[in-house]
């Protein structure tokens, strides 16, 4: 078995500174000299960020979730990652250089609108020459050295599904597609990232480009990442790889140390009421980074010039 991968039986449950000073990321990064390697390791993999807007305050909303990407992590891997939403914006479009893609899918949260949005990440990955897909959600942080260390030790020539449930034992479902009959899969939960081999995703191009993803959601009634997961597990008969290093906001991000966070892959965040479901780090003041994303950017990457020296 694989490094940092688990037998699903024993997986457990689960002075300020201004945002603004970061506009200009590509001038204040001091390039190392390991960064050209790095780039060279990412450059088969596509990494795709799904935003997911709302129609109140939807510009705003849009900058603000993208920026916290854009901002920190984007920048190691830049000609990787795309944004994918559902509405145009010539400022963020441009800051990623042309890497923001409007999915022209319902701004709503619902379920025909988040497997349209994810069947668009699927066409555009098989429409690449990349060899691994790598979804990510709006509120993760990735830790894009790990990642690429991570995917270094699978073959993207053979079968891959590597992800993280949120849940304890495999969801069992009555299957509209499948007769009615009581079936049950794995699925990586989209809110910590999950990756596909090229190998795998071919084998799931005959049933899931070219908008066919959308039908099987709406077939089975569950929402995009389910939908992964019981394309592969189910019908493809390809078990999902749970690899520890992701989290989700499902996880409480306090529990992580400080110390092993060079070793995870992705973070997230969450709010619960007044309550915020972040990473405990030293760094930025709250009201400049309540996500905690830079302050974790900065420990992992202390060069970037915005990081407190």
């Amino acid at each position: 078995m694989k490094n940092n991968a688990k037998t699903r039986e024993f997986l457990p449950e689960r002075a300020p500174r201004s945002i603004l000073d970061l506009e200009s990321e590509n001038q204040n990064l001091k390039i190392d000299s390991h960064k050209p390697a790095l780039q060279k390791k990412i450059f088969n993999i596509l990494l795709a960020q799904k935003l997911n807007i709302f129609q109140n305050l939807k510009r705003r909303k849009i900058f603000i979730k993208a920026d916290k990407c854009i901002s920190a992590w984007f920048v190691l891997a830049r000609e990787q990652t795309y944004f994918f939403s559902d509405a145009d914006d010539s400022v963020l479009s441009s800051r990623t250089r042309g890497h923001f893609i409007n999915t022209n899918c319902s701004s709503s949260h619902n379920r025909k609108a988040l497997c349209c949005k994810m069947s668009v990440e699927f066409d555009t990955f098989l429409e690449s020459s990349k060899k691994w897909f790598c979804h990510f959600d709006d509120d993760n942080y990735v830790n894009v050295p790990r990642l690429v260390k991570l995917l270094q030790t699978y073959n993207p020539q053979e079968d891959w599904y590597l992800g993280k449930p949120s849940i304890r034992s495999p969801l069992e479902i009555i299957s509209r597609y499948d007769k009615q009959q009581n079936i049950s899969f794995w699925f990586a939960t989209g809110g910590a990232g999950f990756c596909i081999s090229r190998a795998l995703a071919l084998k799931m191009l005959p049933i899931a480009s070219g908008g066919k993803f959308i039908s099987i959601g709406e077939k089975i009634r569950l929402p995009d990442d389910v939908t992964m997961g019981y394309i592969i597990e189910h019908i493809l008969q390809k078990k999902l790889t749970v690899i520890d290093l992701f989290h989700s906001h499902f996880e409480p991000m306090k529990f992580l140390k400080q110390d092993s966070f060079s070793e995870q892959v992705s973070f997230s965040y969450s709010r619960f009421g007044h309550e915020m479901n972040v990473l405990h780090i030293d760094g930025f003041d709250e009201k400049a980074d309540p996500t905690r994303f830079l302050s974790l950017h900065c420990h992992l990457f202390p060069n970037f010039n915005f990081c407190p020296s």
